[in-house]
C-alpha cells in the first residue's frame, strides 16, 4: 500500500499488507482485551477518553500535517478536523454514562428495565476524506460503551490509521483495545466472518456498503452504513441570498467537494435564478489552487488522480446531455486539482444530478416554487442531508418534514455534530452515528424483568 501526496504526487510511505496470521492474532488479542475492558467503570473509561482528547490537541500540528500530506485537504481544514475529534472524545467522556443508564419500564413485574451493554469488538471500515473524524466519531462512543475497535482504513491513509492507534496507546487505553488492520478490501469479509468480531460499521460508497451489508447479513452481524449523498441545497426567494451563497459554496468546497454531506444539487426558485448564479459564480471564483500546507491556499487537490478523471467524466457526460458549464470543467495538468465548476440546465438524468459528485462541482436546478423544490429534492436515490434557505421558519420546517433525508438544516450548512444523530436513508445507508442514538447502535439492549 502506498501513501502518495496528491499535491505533488510524491511517495510518502509504503506499507506491507498484514498476513492472514497477523490479522487473526490481532483480532484474538482485541477480543481478549475486551473481556476485561467491558468490566471497567465509566469513570475509568472517561478518564482515558479525556486523555485521548488531550493527546489530539497536543499533537494537532503534526497530525494535521499528516492528514494534509496523505489525502490533500487544506491544512486549516485538517486542523479543524483534529479539534473536532478531540470534541467528540470529550463529549462521550462526559455523557456516555448518562446515555447508557438503565431505563426503567413499567410492566406486570415488580421491576423491569432495559440495560445497555457492550457487544464486543467492532470492525470499522473507514474512508480517506476525513481520515481522523470518521474514525473518532465511531471510536469514541464505541469504546465508551465498553466495546473494542478494529480499524480497516482506506489504503491511501495508512499513516493516519497507525497514528490513531497510537493516540489511544498514548492516552493509556489497554493494549489491543483499538487496533488498525493494514489490509485491502478483499480481506474484509474474512474479518467480518471471524466469530470474535461482533459488528461492523462502514462509511464509504454505495458499492462498498452493499458488499459489507451482504457480508454482515451472511454472518448475522450487526451493521451500520453511512454511504454517499447528493444533498439538495434549496434556496427560496425570501432567503438571505448572500449568506445562502456564502455557506452553500463553503459546503460544496469543503475538502475540495469530497464530502458526503456537502451541498451538491442547488435547487433555486426561478425568480432569483439570475441573481443567484451571479453570486455563486463570484464566490466560487475566489477558490484558487495552491499548496494545501499553506494557510493562504483556498483550493486543495482531490485525493487521487483517478478521482479527478471520474469527476470530469461526470461533467462531460452531463454537458453532452444538455447541461451548460458556466465556469470550470477543466482538468489541471499538474497534481490532482480540479477547478471549481458550475453547471446549469441540469436535469434528473444527468450524472451530476443522480450520482454523487465528489469534487468542487455545483449543479444548479431551477424550480417554480417550494412544492417543486421538495419534489426535486426527493427525486434521488440518496437521502443523507439537505439544506433549506428561507426567512419563513415555519415554511422551512414544513418543507423539512417532507424531505426524505437523515438531516435537514434550515439556514445553515449540513454538518455532523456529536450532539445530533447522523446518518441517512435510501441508498445513503442505515443506522445512526453520534448522539445517544449512535452509542446505542453497538450495545446489547437487554431486557431484565423481575418478580
Amino acid at each position: 500500500m502506498q501513501s502518495i501526496n496528491p499535491y505533488n504526487n510524491q511517495l510518502l510511505a509504503e506499507y506491507q499488507e498484514m498476513s492472514e496470521q497477523e490479522v487473526l492474532s490481532i483480532i484474538g488479542s482485541t477480543f481478549d482485551a475486551w473481556q476485561s475492558w467491558k468490566e471497567t467503570s465509566f469513570a475509568y473509561r472517561s478518564e482515558l477518553m479525556y486523555k485521548a482528547a488531550s493527546v489530539l490537541r497536543d499533537k494537532k500540528k503534526e497530525l494535521s500535517e499528516l492528514i494534509t500530506l496523505e489525502m490533500g485537504k487544506l491544512i486549516g481544514e485538517a486542523e479543524a478536523e483534529v479539534e473536532k475529534c478531540a470534541w467528540v472524545c470529550d463529549y462521550y467522556a462526559e455523557h456516555a454514562e448518562t446515555m447508557l443508564a438503565d431505563e426503567p419500564i413499567i410492566t406486570d413485574g415488580q421491576k423491569s428495565m432495559a440495560v445497555f451493554q457492550p457487544i464486543g469488538p467492532v470492525l470499522a471500515v473507514m474512508p480517506w476524506n476525513y481520515p481522523f473524524w470518521q474514525v473518532f466519531r465511531f471510536a469514541a462512543p464505541a469504546l465508551m460503551a465498553g466495546n473494542a475497535g478494529l480499524l480497516k482504513h482506506a489504503s491511501n491513509v495508512q499513516g493516519c490509521a497507525l497514528a490513531i492507534e497510537n493516540i489511544f496507546v498514548e492516552a493509556g487505553f489497554p493494549e489491543n483495545i483499538f487496533r488498525s488492520l493494514i489490509i485491502g478490501a478483499s480481506k474484509v469479509e474474512e474479518v467480518i466472518a471471524n466469530p470474535n468480531v461482533r459488528a461492523v460499521t462502514l462509511t464509504g460508497s454505495e458499492f462498498a456498503g452493499s458488499q459489507v451489508a451482504a457480508t454482515a447479513g451472511k454472518y448475522l452481524k450487526k451493521s451500520v452504513l453511512e454511504l454517499g449523498g447528493s444533498d439538495p441545497f434549496i434556496v427560496l426567494a425570501d432567503a438571505d441570498l448572500d449568506e445562502a451563497v456564502r455557506l452553500g459554496v463553503k459546503s460544496r468546497m469543503l475538502t475540495s467537494g469530497q464530502t458526503c454531506i456537502s451541498a451538491k444539487r442547488f435547487i433555486v426558485v426561478e425568480e432569483i435564478e439570475e441573481l443567484f448564479l451571479s453570486k455563486i459564480r463570484a464566490e466560487m471564483e475566489k477558490y484558487l489552487p495552491g499548496n494545501p500546507l499553506d494557510h493562504t491556499t483556498t483550493l486543495a487537490p482531490l485525493s487521487k488522480r483517478n478521482f479527478v478523471e471520474e469527476v470530469h467524466k461526470q461533467i462531460e457526460t452531463s454537458v453532452e446531455m444538455g447541461a451548460k458549464c458556466i465556469i470550470g470543467g477543466n482538468i489541471e495538468s499538474t497534481g490532482c486539482f480540479y477547478l471549481p465548476t458550475i453547471l446549469t440546465n441540469v436535469t434528473r438524468e444527468m450524472p451530476v444530478f443522480c450520482e454523487e459528485t465528489f469534487g468542487p462541482v455545483a449543479a444548479v436546478i431551477v424550480v417554480k416554487d417550494e412544492d417543486e423544490a421538495v419534489r426535486v429534492a426527493n427525486d434521488s436515490l440518496f437521502g443523507l442531508g439537505a439544506a433549506i434557505w428561507t426567512n419563513d421558519i415555519k415554511r422551512g420546517e414544513r418543507m423539512a418534514r417532507k424531505i426524505e433525508a437523515g438531516a435537514i438544516f434550515i439556514n445553515g450548512l449540513v454538518k455532523s455534530d456529536p450532539r445530533l444523530p447522523f446518518g441517512g436513508i435510501k441508498n445513503s445507508g442505515y443506522g445512526r452515528e453520534l448522539s445517544d442514538y449512535g452509542i446505542k447502535e453497538f450495545c446489547n439492549i437487554k431486557t431484565i424483568w423481575i418478580k
